[in-house]
């Protein structure tokens, strides 16, 4: 028998389960869309601001100066940003002093406006105050593309073929599941209706299913035997006593007592088989909120954590450029084992590795290979030379790192599978600002700074660092050179006794980043020692109330109120006056030591944090408490 799949159960279920599933994706598509564009005009901006930042800082001499030559040759570094059409400098007057411009016909504002920025159509204009020295020396304009349209369009297409591809999927899984439900349920109304039809109680509705529908389809076979042994009964009856008027009116009596029954029966057949349609709906409606909040929260946590992760990495990396670039750069030299090194940097960017599901190769020396260097220093050398590899080699690349010593020389290979770079960008590939891919428009490509680090970094260890490859689409190579420590280790100084101590301290953890706080808090409790987990300002300042700590690990940036100020309350609490407490933040400059010390701390320690010195200060508890008495 054919039914129409509009009028049945079964087309029914399809049509809600993909309904359903159309309305949440849509929901979720606009939703991710909207974000999209949000994150991508912030992302847009924030980068041109810290362009404008950048070049307001190196074109300030020029300005004081009265350099214009100097001011236009800083300007003329924009052109390996082709997205930035015209750039300007302008006196602390507001009088043009140097202009840039990817072509003559761009427009250039005869005069400065506030500081800030402006979208008009395609383009983003933003205005930067110049200060030197606490006094506004002039102005500096940048306008580039902004290329919402095409992100809008690429990106609405990317959603309309996932959704596609969703509904898709939705309808055939929807088809599959409810063959179980509709099977028998069709099969009992067919049954019903053909003993209706042809009054046939000998019909039966096939199959042994479980659970409600098959209660369901056994009852209802049952009836059907029943019915038939009662007409069965009758028709003996009327064939026996068909002279005998009492016979057959006993017969019709039983024959109408049998046609109510078969009427009560097939009124709750249909209530029967109305009522598991509601349970479905309703998981229908829960599958369908369900999978509509999980997909819309998977997909902007992934964005902003590698926005986020790429923008804190390229924070870092420019604030140790401008270190290393005005000498206030220092690296501690130390005895440092290559593994140790590996291991450091493998754990910063393995995830961003596993994330484009490049293949990981590593090849190390059997035997210890030590250096004589900065641990961590060394390590952001490898996390950003394997970070590059990873970032321009295309998803299920290959990203290998090996190593061999000759001599007293360590050779470090990170090579990949990606791009490559062209024969005459091999020499300009570790200057500032330069990317070897300038023209794939990659959303994560950064500002062209972590190769001239990992430069300047190999130098200050003493070493060389070479780019090689075959060119464009041939992969690259990155050999980096050190000089290896051969002579035995010098046996460590002992520790005197009166140092060491196995007291157990209450101690307070603030901090905002709560998978840092969360594994510090876990170690620290470990060792024995009472913990309190805070991600706060007020409720680190409450918890120091009624805790009174022995020791308070403070970040500075806390929500609320900053850890400067938090430091101060704690210090005016009389149950704490002889908390030791110590700054943990990402602002090492001498001037952020200086306020940390100002407002109360006794100890400041610069992000990444290992817990070798959180141990080290835990054991200094009895000097500390000496210099305070």
């Amino acid at each position: 028998m054919v039914v129409r799949d509009s009028g049945t159960v079964r087309g029914k279920l399809i049509l809600m389960a993909v309904s359903t599933t159309f309305v949440a994706l849509l929901a979720a598509s606009v939703a991710m869309l909207l974000f999209d564009l949000r994150a991508f005009q912030r992302y847009w901006t924030d980068d041109l601001m810290t362009q404008a930042d950048i070049m307001a800082r190196v074109t300030a001499p020029a300005l004081t100066f009265n350099d214009e030559e100097t001011a236009r040759q800083n300007l003329a570094v924009l052109r390996v940003r082709p997205q930035i059409l015209a750039a300007a400098i302008y006196t602390s007057d507001g009088t043009r002093f140097a202009t840039y411009a990817v072509s003559p016909n761009q427009t250039i504002p005869a005069r400065p406006a506030p500081s800030g920025y402006r979208i008009e159509g395609g383009e983003v204009a933003v205005f930067r105050n110049i200060v030197e020295n606490g006094e506004m020396v002039g102005t500096v304009y940048l306008r580039s593309r902004y290329g919402v349209v095409d992100r809008l369009f690429s990106y609405g297409a990317i959603l309309g073929a996932v959704m596609l591809g969703a509904l898709v999927i939705a309808g055939l899984v929807a088809s599959r599941l409810q063959a179980a439900i509709t099977r028998p349920l069709a099969a009992v109304t067919n049954v019903a209706r053909q003993v209706m039809q042809r009054r046939d109680f000998t019909l039966r509705v096939p199959g042994n299913d479980s659970g409600e529908i098959g209660v369901l389809v056994a009852a209802f076979n049952d009836m059907l035997a029943e019915i038939g042994r009662r007409s069965h009964a009758l028709q003996e009856a009327n064939a026996t006593l068909e002279h005998e008027m009492q016979v057959r009116e006993r017969a019709e009596e039983a024959l109408r007592l049998a046609d109510r029954r078969k009427d009560e029966f097939l009124a709750t057949l249909a209530h029967e088989l109305r009522n598991p349609l509601a349970p479905i709906r309703t998981g229908l409606d829960i599958l369908r909120l369900r999978s509509g909040d999980a997909q819309a929260t998977q997909r902007a946590t992934d964005i902003m954590e590698r926005q986020l992760r790429q923008m804190v990495r390229l924070v870092d990396d420019l604030l140790d450029v401008s270190r290393i670039n005005t000498g206030k750069f220092t690296i501690k030299s130390g005895r440092v084992e290559l593994k140790a090194v590996v291991n450091d940097a493998l754990e910063v960017v393995r995830p961003y590795i596993e994330l484009h599901g490049h293949e990981l190769a590593i090849d190390l020396p059997d035997r210890p290979v030590f250096l004589n260097g900065d641990a961590t220093r060394l390590a952001q050398i490898l996390s950003n030379l394997l970070n590059n590899a990873a970032k321009y080699t295309n998803r299920g690349g290959r990203v290998g790192l090996s190593a061999s010593v000759d001599d007293r020389t360590l050779t470090v290979t990170v090579s990949d599978t990606g791009i490559g770079i062209a024969p005459d960008m091999l020499d300009s590939v570790f200057e500032m600002f330069v990317q070897v891919d300038s023209t794939l428009e990659r959303s994560n490509a950064g500002l062209g700074v972590g190769l001239s680090l990992a430069r300047k970094l190999v130098e200050l260890h003493g070493g060389t660092i070479e780019a090689r490859s075959a060119g464009v689409g041939h992969g690259s190579q990155f050999v980096v050179r050190l000089p290896i420590v051969v002579e035995p280790e010098l046996p460590a100084k002992p520790t005197p006794m009166s140092f060491i101590s196995s007291e157990t301290y209450r101690i307070l953890l603030a901090d905002d980043n709560v998978d840092f706080v969360n594994s510090i808090g876990a170690l620290l409790t470990a060792m024995g020692h009472s913990v309190v987990i805070t991600h706060n300002g007020v409720d680190a300042l409450a918890a120091a109330k009624r805790f009174c700590p022995d020791y308070a690990f403070l970040d500075i940036g806390l929500p609320q109120m900053s850890g400067y100020d938090l430091a101060r309350g704690i210090r005016d609490l009389s149950c704490c006056t002889m908390t030791v407490m110590v700054a943990v933040t990402g602002w090492g400059q001498e001037k952020d030591r200086q306020l940390a010390f100002e407002a109360g701390f006794d100890h400041h320690m610069v992000k990444p944090v290992r817990f070798e010195q959180i141990e080290e200060i835990l054991g200094n508890r009895s000097i500390i408490k000496k210099l305070r008495t």
